[in-house]
């Protein structure tokens, strides 16, 4: 059995940071709990005992404020843990992060993926996304397994639908195979880029080149350097990559595709900043924004750049869903 500073350790390795101060936003499925229940819905590796001596000794916040144990959590609420050894402990055995769970349903749960970790299991991948998420609902005891309705490639972070059990699994497919669903996504290129425009150049998938289409924002710029983002508008494998290198506009970190290398990242810049996608049997689109990672975040600082002002999926953006009614 490894020991807390070996499963910190390896935890880290795929992206996950541990030993931090933790705030992330009540969602619907947790508001209207009392906060004891909220706490362990995020920590279901932590004794209750524990979680109640935090809330006892007024660790944990809720908008600002110190909570008790008679709070109810609500929809929205922003709530904050403070960094200890024990919390990275008991965070990195449930497998996830309190921050990680982005949103969730009685369908659904949307996770933010690191870059580094892979979605499914593979050669060279035990550990990976969907394992660790249903280890994080069997210490629930859910009661169902989940299982990712779309993909990341392993260098790209961003949020992964999760199904709950395979009917919902089915069903958000259909939509997702019907082009109901849209991925915003932050890319730093290499390159003198054009306020906006299309990508229309076909992509290898299948052992076939397939019509592909990406449309580009620019948002920030210096000489030899551009802030985009990006919609793809066909879901193509590695299609926003292809299809910037055969612009003449690499992303910075991705070697495979002529990438210009940076100290320090060993993957491409390119982050899934937004999903938005329906509801299940409601009349209402959901949209989850993912923050940019700290490491990325950090990189652009160092070159000079930055997201606009109140940019969705900024670090200063919450990374709660809101709902837009159709």
């Amino acid at each position: 059995m490894p020991d807390r500073a070996e499963r910190i350790a390896a935890s880290t390795a795929s992206g996950y940071s541990w030993e931090v101060m933790w705030s992330w936003h009540i969602t619907e499925f947790e508001g209207g709990r009392p906060l004891l229940e909220g706490l362990a819905l995020r920590l279901p590796a932590a004794p209750r005992g524990y979680l109640h001596q935090l809330i006892h000794k007024g660790k944990v916040h809720g908008d600002g404020l110190p909570l008790t144990a008679e709070t109810v959590v609500r929809a929205g609420m922003c709530l904050k843990l403070p960094a200890s050894a024990r919390l990275a402990e008991l965070a990195a055995a449930g497998g996830l992060p309190p921050d990680a769970l982005l949103y969730e349903d009685a369908t659904a749960l949307v996770v933010c993926k690191p870059a580094g970790l892979a979605v499914h299991r593979a050669v060279g991948h035990d550990d990976n996304l969907t394992a660790r998420v249903n280890g994080f609902l069997a210490l629930r005891r859910a009661g169902y397994r989940a299982s990712p309705v779309h993909r990341l490639d392993v260098g790209t972070s961003g949020p992964v639908l999760f199904g709950k059990g395979r009917q919902a699994t089915s069903r958000y497919g259909n939509l997702l195979m019907a082009g109901q669903f849209d991925k915003g996504y932050l890319a730093l290129v290499s390159g003198r880029v054009p306020d906006e425009g299309e990508l229309t150049t076909r992509v290898p998938d299948g052992g076939t080149l397939r019509p592909a289409l990406t449309r580009y924002r620019r948002l920030a710029a210096t000489a030899s350097l551009a802030l985009l983002e990006l919609e793809l508008v066909t879901g193509r494998p590695h299609q926003a990559r292809c299809q910037l290198a055969a612009a003449g506009w690499p992303i910075v970190g991705d070697r495979r595709y002529g990438g210009r290398p940076w100290p320090g990242l060993g993957h491409p810049f390119l982050h899934s900043h937004r999903l938005l996608l329906p509801a299940l049997d409601e009349d209402r689109r959901i949209v989850v924004g993912c923050p940019l990672p700290a490491a990325l975040a950090a990189l652009l600082a160092g070159s000079g750049l930055s997201l606009p002002e109140g940019f969705a999926g900024s670090a200063e953006i919450p990374a709660a869903a809101r709902q837009e009614w159709l």
